[in-house]
């Protein structure tokens, strides 16, 4: 991260705060690889607080001249115009995600919209603030597609995708995830947006301990599967993904869908299309869903995956 890299970001996000968006929005990506020096980088727009995030340690000359670069934003007449209140910059790469507000008061929670939706965030005492930002398509996907559906959201996180789906009319939600405090973030994130949590159930249970009550409370019209690439003692993407898809007979109905997931960028679509086709040859490959433009990668498998699949056999 060299003095030109820092000026590029600097008139990169001087531009994105002239035009700040209504709701959140990634306004740098540069993990996408488009911007060399700024490849461990991210900034994303918060409604009012823009929030750093670095995933490598640039040094300790260079994270002064990059902290050096932030500070001198609030003076920036795009900074004023867009009403921003505060900057957090996170350091992704320490064992403790570290976060320091750089400007303005310290807050721990913020509201955020996405497509007319809220949702509550955690800024700077956790490593995700929980919502991922690149899912932002999927979600809608997801609301467009929901309506009378039965729904099984699986590694739910805080329930973006089951917002969606109420929102859309889905008939029921079943979120499963190993984080009970997630979960609970969840539940806000529905009574936030005035949904009926009878409609809705939470499972916080580790996912191949709960095939039983899984199964039970189907067979489901649509399966969300977005996993972690790794989750320490549970889940490891490469081995376990397939456990998951030889599973989808017998919870999905005759004609029901699947959002299969995948943002490992060492892996691209075709572990997924390979997967299923060994593992659930009755569903098959509808269609891939587009990233978000501010998303954008200079290899395209490198980010998101976000593949629909359609049961085409007779359900049991």
């Amino acid at each position: 991260m060299n003095a030109h890299a820092i000026e590029t970001l600097h008139q990169h996000l001087l531009a994105a705060l002239s035009t700040a968006p209504d709701e959140a929005r990634r306004l740098f990506h540069g993990r996408g690889q488009r911007w060399p020096g700024l490849e461990q980088v991210t900034v994303d727009w918060l409604q009012g607080i823009v929030l750093v995030c670095l995933f490598r340690d640039p040094g300790e000359t260079e994270l002064q001249a990059l902290k050096q670069m932030l500070l001198s934003l609030p003076r920036a007449p795009a900074w004023q115009q867009c009403g921003a209140q505060g900057l957090l910059l996170q350091h992704r790469y320490r064992p403790d995600c570290a976060a320091e507000w750089l400007h303005g008061a310290t807050v721990e929670q913020c509201l955020v919209s996405e497509h007319g939706l809220r949702f509550k965030l955690d800024l700077g005492t956790k490593q995700n603030s929980g919502l991922f930002l690149d899912m932002r398509y999927g979600r809608r996907w997801v609301r467009e597609q929901a309506r009378g559906q039965r729904v099984l959201n699986l590694f739910a996180y805080t329930c973006g995708f089951s917002v969606a789906a109420l929102a859309g009319g889905a008939e029921q939600v079943v979120n499963l995830d190993m984080a009970k405090a997630a979960l609970n973030r969840g539940r806000d994130n529905h009574r936030l947006n005035g949904h009926d949590l009878n409609r809705v159930i939470f499972l916080g249970h580790e996912l191949f301990k709960s095939w039983g009550k899984v199964k039970r409370l189907g067979p489901y019209d649509l399966v969300i599967i977005d996993p972690p690439s790794f989750q320490k003692g549970s889940f490891v993407l490469t081995q376990d993904y397939r456990k998951i898809l030889r599973r989808l007979p017998e919870l999905l109905n005759a004609g029901g869908r699947v959002l299969a997931c995948l943002n490992d960028p060492a892996l691209g679509p075709g572990f997924l299309l390979r997967s299923m086709a060994e593992e659930a040859p009755g569903l098959r490959f509808e269609q891939r869903l587009d990233n978000p433009p501010e998303f954008a990668d200079i290899a395209a498998d490198s980010g998101l995956k976000a593949l629909v699949f359609r049961r085409t056999d007779a359900a049991p």
